[in-house]
């Protein structure tokens, strides 16, 4: 092709492909409604531009009652930042059971690091297609919301003040908002009502 002086339209094609052949698989496929907690996780990186500064927010969420399980904010997008994420999510969770992390394919996630510390936690991962925000969907309507209900609304004094206003967002996300998903019960509650089940049927 180069000595004819032809160019490939998909530049990256061949690069995609050898992904694919390495496990970047989409095992998900848009099933976004688990049967429990801990069964499903999706994550992913926004940034928020302060004071001419870049901040970088990861989040996690359990794609059961999408409630957030964890969140860092750092002002360097880096491997450290999803897998400092993932550790806070999963020694607070505990997971039991065969759980699945899905996510675009950006290098936080790509990376050699990151998928070694995912293997080391037995989860089996899982990426959306190249270029499809839609196989992430749940992640992408979070920080939709964030950013129309918290961040693009409110002028922060300081970065202390930028960060105080996202934990009290993700109190309010979590225990006090009502999802149109959860038949309009906070993820929290969902949750809490799934345990009470499980307890209510061990009783028996």
């Amino acid at each position: 092709m180069k000595d004819m002086g032809l160019t490939s339209v998909r530049q990256g094609a061949k690069g995609e492909y050898e992904k694919e052949q390495c496990g970047f698989k989409n095992h998900v496929q848009r099933q976004f409604d688990p049967q429990q907690p801990n069964e499903v996780w999706v994550s992913d990186i926004t940034y928020y531009k302060f004071n001419n500064k870049n901040y970088y927010i990861c989040v996690i969420l359990d794609l059961f009652s999408r409630r957030v399980i964890a969140y860092r904010i750092s002002t360097k997008n880096s491997t450290q930042l999803t897998k400092k994420t993932l550790k806070v999510a999963y020694e607070t969770r505990k997971p039991t059971s065969q759980l699945i992390f899905h996510s675009d394919r950006g290098s936080n996630y790509c990376s050699k690091s990151f998928r070694d510390f995912v293997q080391k936690l037995n989860i089996m991962q899982s990426f959306s297609q190249p270029h499809t925000p839609h196989d992430n969907a749940v992640m992408e309507s979070f920080f939709s919301n964030l950013k129309k209900e918290e961040l693009y609304r409110t002028k922060y004094r300081s970065e202390r003040d930028f960060r105080a206003a996202v934990d009290r967002y993700i109190v309010f996300y979590n225990e006090k908002r009502p999802h149109h998903y959860n038949a309009n019960k906070t993820p929290a509650r969902r949750e809490s009502e799934f345990y009470q089940r499980q307890e209510s049927l061990r009783m028996r």
